[in-house]
This record gives structure tokens, C-alpha cells and sequence, in this order.
């Protein structure tokens, strides 16, 4: 071990008896005097810091895990707890080495990860660069008309609006009215109101909501939620804070097939995936091929 270790491994021992506070400070001190001990001996331009097991820490990897405008409290234990387990681990590491007995197999098992972990990240530049992520409304369309009959809600889905109010907020008998009729004009009022008085305002008119996300904001309780959203245009439930305002223009009971416009983002993902899975096994193919034109895959006969 080289001498600045010697002296680094030392003062650990008296630092460690230290008050917490004093003992970062005077961690910190240390290490910047080891580092400039071990300056004139850097290695490539780099300056070891610390030599376990004949593997160098270097000034440069302490550097870059402490984060700007640290105190120097801070930063001598971020660096004090970075070199503690850098050394545990390259001491764990040349101990494990020295006494497994499967430590070829384990390479092999190392050399296969890198090998498949080198060819995942090539498809997926490949994937990237040559392919298409686009799907078509009409590739969409027609897996649905396929497979709708296996698309069914495990939720209740409804359109509407959701209005939460303050309890004892201005105007509320109209706000409810406004709320019951939903039309245009209503909306309108329904609007201005909610920038002065509302808690929330969730408009979902032109999207299918689960009901299982309204009731995350809102209390309604009931026995039979496929018949409450069925049969429900307006609900209103309250608490000792708020008052909550459901409208609902259309619903689908769960247990029914899901409606193209909620299924067509996990339809589109399911196409798009399908695509890459061709593309690869298509790329892998012609590689083989090439490979086997070109005389670069060579059978030999068993004698």
C-alpha cells in the first residue's frame, strides 16, 4: 500500500473518536491532504485518493458525487461514505473471487448478460432509426373489430363533469342547476364560477373516466355502481368540507366491451410492439442469410 493509504487508514481510527461534527471536518482536512500527498504520484493524468486490494479510487470519482454549493460538513460525509463503500465493495469483491468455486460458470453467466444486454441496445437503435412508430387509425380499427369481444371493462366508465365547492359556497342552488343541465350555457357559468369558488373542476365530457378515479376525489358510495352510473345524470354528495357536484352524460357498465376511444391507446401500444417484435426477428433473419451467402457461417461434417 502506498504511504498516503498508510496515513489515511490511521487517522480513521482517531477520526472515528471524534464528536460527529468534528469528525466530518477534520475528514474532509484529511482527505484534501491526502489528495495533495498523492498528487505527484497521479496515474495518467488522474490523482488516487485510495488503493484497495491494488484498485485506485480516484480524485475525479469523489468529485463528481458531490453535489454544488455543499458545506464542508456535507461534503466530507458524502465523500467519507462514498470511499467507505467503495472499499467494502472492492474488498467483497476480491474475497468472493478468492473463495467460490463456480467462479467460471459465474463468467460465463456475466459474458452471456453482456452479450444480450450489447444486442438489446443495437435493436433498439435499429428500432429507432428504421422503423415507423405510427400506427394507422385503420390498423387500430380492425384489431378492435377483432378482439373487441375480449375487451371488456373491469370498470365503470362515464363521461361528465365533477364540480367540488366549498361547503357554503355562493350561489349554490343554481351551481346545482347548472350542474344538473350540463348544456352549453352552463358550462359557460359553470366555468367563470369554478375560477372564483371552486376547489376542483374536472371536465371528462369527451373522455371515458373510470368511476373508480372519481370516487378517489369525491365520497359517493354505493351498493350497486353499475346501476348508479347507468341510471344517474346528477348526483350530489357532501362532507364537513366540501360539497361534491357529479354530472353524467353516458356511462358503460363494467363487464361490458370496452368503447374503441378508451381501447385505442392500449391497442395502439399492442400493434406498435407487435411491429418492433417483426422488425427484429425479420432483421435477424436477413442477418443469418447475408451471413450464410457470404460464406461467413461455416458447417463442418461430423466424422
Amino acid at each position: 500500500m502506498n504511504s498516503y493509504s498508510g496515513i489515511a487508514v490511521s487517522h480513521w481510527y482517531v477520526v472515528n473518536l471524534l464528536p460527529f461534527r468534528m469528525k466530518k471536518l477534520l475528514f474532509f482536512i484529511l482527505l484534501s491532504v491526502i489528495v495533495s500527498c498523492s498528487e505527484k504520484k497521479s496515474d495518467n493524468g488522474r490523482t488516487p485518493i485510495l488503493e484497495v486490494e491494488g484498485k485506485f479510487l480516484y480524485k475525479d470519482e469523489t468529485d463528481k458525487i458531490i453535489p454544488p454549493n455543499s458545506t464542508v460538513i456535507d461534503s466530507a460525509d458524502i465523500a467519507d461514505r462514498y470511499i467507505k463503500k467503495w472499499a467494502t465493495e472492492v474488498l467483497m469483491y476480491e474475497n468472493a473471487k478468492r473463495n467460490i468455486d463456480n467462479l467460471d460458470e459465474i463468467n460465463k453467466l456475466a459474458d452471456e448478460y453482456r452479450q444480450s444486454l450489447i444486442i438489446h441496445a443495437y435493436e433498439q437503435a435499429l428500432v429507432a432509426e428504421r422503423l415507423d412508430p405510427k400506427i394507422s387509425e385503420k390498423e387500430a380499427k380492425n384489431f378492435y373489430e377483432e378482439f373487441k369481444t375480449h375487451l371488456t371493462l373491469e370498470d365503470n366508465l362515464i363521461k361528465g363533469m365533477l364540480l367540488i365547492v366549498p361547503v357554503g359556497a355562493p350561489q349554490m342552488e343554481a351551481v346545482k342547476e347548472w350542474v344538473r343541465k350540463g348544456d352549453t350555457k352552463s358550462l359557460e357559468k359553470i366555468e367563470k364560477y369554478s375560477l372564483q369558488n371552486a376547489i376542483s373542476y374536472d371536465y371528462f365530457m369527451n373522455k371515458w373516466t373510470p368511476f373508480t378515479e372519481i370516487t378517489k376525489k369525491a365520497p359517493f358510495v354505493t351498493e350497486n355502481t353499475s346501476g348508479f352510473v347507468l341510471n344517474t345524470r346528477f348526483a350530489e354528495v357532501s362532507d364537513s368540507i366540501n360539497s361534491y357536484l357529479l354530472h353524467i352524460s353516458k356511462a358503460i357498465a363494467a363487464g361490458d366491451t370496452e368503447p374503441y376511444d378508451y381501447a385505442k391507446e392500449r391497442i395502439t401500444t399492442t400493434l406498435l410492439n407487435r411491429k418492433k417484435s417483426d422488425f427484429i426477428i425479420t432483421f435477424e433473419k436477413n442477418v443469418y442469410n447475408d451471413a450464410l451467402k457470404k460464406g461467413n457461417i461455416k458447417f463442418y461434417k461430423k466424422k
